[in-house]
């Protein structure tokens, strides 16, 4: 499987995608921002499309959406964005917009399924040199408002009254979250992305309660299943993203049943 060069390519990249999304997943479970990560990585599809259209780097129209969409949230403030008139409308227009962009760019089919569903064994060298500098990006970025993020995310109420700023936490971390849905668009696809951004993070929280340890496992359960895939892709033709979903699935009702049979000990040692 290692022979041939597009394997090693999806490996590394996969590898690095599933690290990032496993780090910042646990804050985005944290801060309750799935549905909008969702909501991002259809805009995401809509900027790919225009790209497409535009004749430019898919990157970069994925890129310019998101981070304009993550801008408008902040500014709308996450509350309000999370009514579901909000993200309805929101999420109607960014796949319209993105099946216009294809209509009018006259895109083949198979660019379809590749933004719909993704492509990692599609991806080359210079793929992969972007893939490094935005998940190093990414990696540094969180590192460095670590304690400010942690804070804000898992006790909101304290970093409030801590005096924190706490809408620019906000609106740097929709930025964050903008900048990796684009890159991860890239393996899973703009339906599925959320998927490897939050399911990780939420198998891991039935294990641990250490936020430190949430990281680590969900980067572990997210890297697992993003090698899963590979793997199970390779030798069976079948899409790799269906693997790498049901991986992550299978980790978060496993980490389900394991907290049901820890209560239940802990409530007959309790009796």
């Amino acid at each position: 499987m290692f022979q041939y060069d597009f394997m090693q390519h999806a490996f590394i990249a996969g590898t690095l995608i599933a690290v990032m999304c496993g780090v910042i997943g646990v804050f985005i479970i944290a801060r309750s921002l799935s549905f909008i990560a969702h909501t991002i990585s259809h805009i995401g599809f809509a900027g790919a499309a225009f790209a497409a259209f535009a004749g430019i780097d898919p990157l970069i129209g994925l890129l310019a959406f998101t981070i304009l969409g993550s801008l408008g949230v902040g500014q709308m403030g996450v509350r309000m964005f999370r009514r579901d008139a909000s993200i309805s409308v929101i999420l109607s227009l960014a796949l319209g917009l993105g099946i216009l962009f294809l209509s009018l760019g006259n895109v083949q089919g198979n660019y379809s399924r590749t933004l719909l569903f993704g492509s990692v064994v599609g991806i080359d060298l210079q793929d992969i040199w972007q893939i490094v500098a935005i998940t190093l990006l990414v990696l540094l970025a969180l590192a460095t408002g670590y304690r400010w993020l942690k804070f804000d995310s898992f006790d909101q109420v304290g970093a409030q009254a801590a005096g924190l700023p706490i809408r620019w936490i906000s609106i740097c971390f929709l930025l964050l979250m903008a900048v990796a849905v684009s890159v991860t668009v890239q393996i899973v696809g703009a339906l599925l992305v959320f998927a490897l951004m939050t399911v990780p993070a939420a198998a891991a929280r039935f294990y641990t309660q250490s936020i430190f340890g949430m990281i680590l496992l969900s980067s572990l359960i997210a890297m697992l299943s993003v090698w899963f895939g590979l793997v199970a892709g390779y030798y069976t033709n079948a899409p790799v993203s269906f693997f790498i979903v049901a991986f992550d699935a299978a980790s978060y009702f496993l980490g389900m049943a394991f907290r049901t049979v820890m209560e239940r000990r802990s409530a007959v040692r309790v009796e």
